[in-house]
């Protein structure tokens, strides 16, 4: 029986990390202690466990029955318990659901099955739902996917699930796509019987949940789950100022998190919360691997013990944080903060400065072709106008749409082909300007 009985999917749900001992099996201890992290953020409705985050297609049957367990006894009391189903087929899937029935879930997350990326019916998905739902009557969580991965539904399909499928009640959508993802806003909340949409539009998710989601489930609320449901509370108050302040943020984060390659995004939620003094350790299982670009800039972080002190180095500013101490009890909400990219421009010598129009001139007499664009720019000016490709003048006519290539004095006839590499000849990059420039350098 689950402890939450009348719980129905809504509000922030963070998904949570699940930690791993260095011979890849589950650190029980850490995955308590992060459990209770996170249950103690105020705002917060559910947990999410066997999901993404906590690399559900690498764990067994029993593990995941573990995984519940612990949850269960760790925080089961306080807060409803979301259960993942991963299964590609509906018989596995069913019998997941009764494993989390009987462990005292109180919803389930239903995956799509892999076999769907080679197409689907409205049928299949039916009939998958309808096995699940006859092995529990717990409330179903449908995760919706972009629809061209080929485990995305249908509006369509959607619409008979929830019309055939009394337990299905929300969704956890990730179409990828603003305006299908506000056309299930649209519809599915305003059902004879609401299905929630939960968005997980985590990378822009100011911009999903103004559009009237009533949740959201994520497995970056397990670094920051506070943040979540501050911005979600302010989206719901209609305070706008509040809710572009938290976004603030949250962005940089987002814009590590998921950056390519996306399959990377919880592994760096685990370094992110080593980096807080939160996990001990980043271990993640085959084929998963830590991110190599970061694993010196960790050595070097820890060098860094000052409280606050801001480490500029490329492979950990991602991370928009300030260094904490490492029994630092201070909430995330404290410590991101937003990184903005500076816009000044480099420390170069004066454009005129006698070396650079020596290095200009020589790059231009090589035709380099990172230099072409100003000797391109200056060229066509001397030319009226004209534009060129690679040194041949084009002229662009006011109504056409490709560019049209005129024969102009000094280059002969138009060729099919790229014309060979060459030096130019400009009056201001003539050999006397070049050794000049040189001259004076000295």
């Amino acid at each position: 029986m689950p402890r939450h009985a009348r719980y129905v999917p809504h509000g922030v749900i963070p998904a949570v990390l699940l930690p791993f001992n260095d011979d890849l099996s589950i650190d029980e201890k850490s995955f308590r202690a992060h459990l209770r992290d996170v249950a103690a953020t105020k705002g917060i409705s559910a947990i999410t466990i066997n999901a993404h985050s906590t690399e559900v297609a690498s764990l067994t049957f029993e593990e995941q029955r573990r995984v519940l367990a612990i949850a269960q006894d760790e925080i089961g009391e306080r807060l409803p318990l979301v259960n993942g189903v991963w299964a590609d087929g509906s018989i596995e899937a069913a019998r997941i659901a009764r494993m989390a029935a009987d462990g005292g879930a109180s919803a389930l997350l239903i995956f799509p099955p892999g076999p769907f990326t080679l197409g689907q019916s409205p049928q299949m998905a039916l009939a998958h739902f309808k096995r699940i739902a006859g092995a529990t009557d717990l409330p179903l969580i449908v995760f919706q996917y972009p629809l061209a991965t080929g485990q995305g539904y249908p509006i369509d399909t959607l619409l008979k699930m929830a019309d055939e499928v009394a337990n299905i009640r929300a969704i956890k959508d990730w179409a990828g796509n603003v305006a299908q993802h506000e056309m299930h806003i649209r519809t599915l909340q305003n059902l004879p019987r609401p299905v929630n949409v939960l968005s997980t539009h985590s990378a822009w998710l100011l911009s999903s949940l103004v559009l009237g989601c009533n949740g959201l489930l994520s497995g970056s609320g397990s670094v920051i789950p506070d943040l979540q449901a501050q911005l979600f509370q302010a989206v719901k108050a209609n305070d706008l100022a509040e809710a572009r302040r938290l976004n603030d943020r949250i962005y940089p984060l987002a814009r590590a998190f998921y950056a390519d390659p996306w399959s990377d995004m919880h592994n760096r939620m685990k370094e992110a919360l080593v980096l807080l003094g939160r996990l001990s350790r980043a271990v993640v299982r085959p084929p998963l691997g830590r991110p190599h670009a970061r694993q010196g800039a960790r050595r070097r972080l820890r060098r860094a013990r000052a409280p606050g002190r801001v480490v500029h180095n490329k492979a950990i500013l991602w991370l928009g944080l300030r260094r904490p101490r490492l029994d630092s009890g201070k909430p995330f909400a404290q410590i991101a903060r937003r990184e903005e990219p500076s816009h000044e421009p480099p420390n170069k010598p004066h454009r005129r400065a006698p070396a650079r129009l020596a290095e200009r001139a020589d790059r231009a007499q090589r035709g380099d072709s990172d230099r072409r664009r100003g000797v391109r720019r200056r060229l066509r000016r001397r030319l009226g106008g004209r534009q060129l490709f690679g040194f041949r003048p084009v002229r662009r006519a006011h109504n056409a749409g490709p560019l049209l290539r005129l024969r102009h004095r000094g280059h002969g006839g138009l060729h099919s082909q790229r014309p060979s590499r060459r030096a130019v000849h400009h009056p201001r990059l003539s050999d006397g300007s070049a050794a000049r420039a040189r001259a004076s350098a000295r």
